[in-house]
């Protein structure tokens, strides 16, 4: 059996997500500073003579496994045959770029099996707006339609609790519901933030522009709300299009005990470092 390679595909976090602008083309331009979590999907590539996926995990259940999965379409547009094995442990169209998570780790796990084999020019972006930035897979501000990434350094180690209801959200309806797309980017040099609260203060005066377009699933302002009422909660927001949505707090022993709190029957509940 050929040499197996294992890549972890972490879930991404907008601390913000603010809508700039959209080009003639109908790709919107967006400024946003990401993390990413301690926690994702697992994956198990090795050489093969024709390409393969299977899907594991406790959040497989409705992920395909046919060519059109965007693990596949990465390994095509690496130009080779894998055999992966994808283990799901973050939910689908959840705003914590899943897929692109996964699609970046096979663009890494590619170039670690094949010698000489370097990523395509574009560092994925052919493949998603987020595919980028979940290739660098550290703290990062992401602009333009994706293909502006430049590492965040200095930023404090979150303890941070995510939550989904267990509602998929479609990127692109949510992108047509918005009240408008020429909104203002972030400053363009980022502060230096000494601690968590300093960093949690700042972010409370930036934005998730998709936030409130989310009319389709009101069961994120309940998140959002149940969130912000767990104890020391520092700050709560909707992460990407959602409808994950997550809170900071001061440690891991906050964020364990908020993550207790906000258990319901459907709602997919973790504590997390993000960094």
């Amino acid at each position: 059996m050929a040499a197996a390679h294992v890549e972890l595909a972490p879930a991404k976090v907008n601390l913000t997500l603010h809508v700039t602008g959209q080009r003639a083309d109908g790709y919107h331009l967006l400024d946003s500073l990401v993390v990413f979590a301690d926690l994702g999907d697992r994956l198990v590539l090795r050489r093969a003579d024709q390409p393969a996926l299977r899907v594991t995990g406790p959040m497989a259940a409705g992920v395909p496994s046919g060519p059109d999965n965007l693990v596949l379409r990465a390994a095509r547009a690496m130009g080779v045959d894998l055999e992966i094995g994808l283990e799901k442990h973050l939910p689908s169209a959840a705003g914590i770029g899943g897929g692109s998570s996964d699609a970046a780790a096979v663009l890494r796990g590619a170039v670690a099996l094949v010698p000489g084999l370097a990523l395509p020019d574009d560092a994925g972006l052919s493949l998603g707006a987020d595919v980028p930035v979940c290739l660098m897979a550290r703290a990062a501000r992401m602009r333009g339609i994706g293909e502006d990434v430049v590492p965040v350094d200095g930023l404090p180690l979150l303890h941070a609790v995510l939550v989904n209801p267990g509602v998929g959200v479609s990127t692109a309806v949510i992108f047509r519901s918005l009240s408008r797309k020429d909104n203002a980017a972030m400053p363009d040099v980022l502060p230096r933030w000494a601690d968590v609260d300093d960093l949690a203060a700042w972010l409370a005066g930036q934005r998730n522009d998709m936030q409130a377009a989310v009319a389709a699933a009101p069961v994120v302002g309940e998140v959002i709300a149940a969130i912000g009422a767990t104890a020391g909660c520092k700050l709560a927001r909707m992460s990407g299009s959602g409808a994950t949505c997550f809170g900071l707090y001061a440690d891991a022993a906050a964020a364990a005990r908020a993550a207790e709190a906000l258990a319901r029957p459907g709602w997919w509940v973790r504590a997390v470092r993000l960094s």
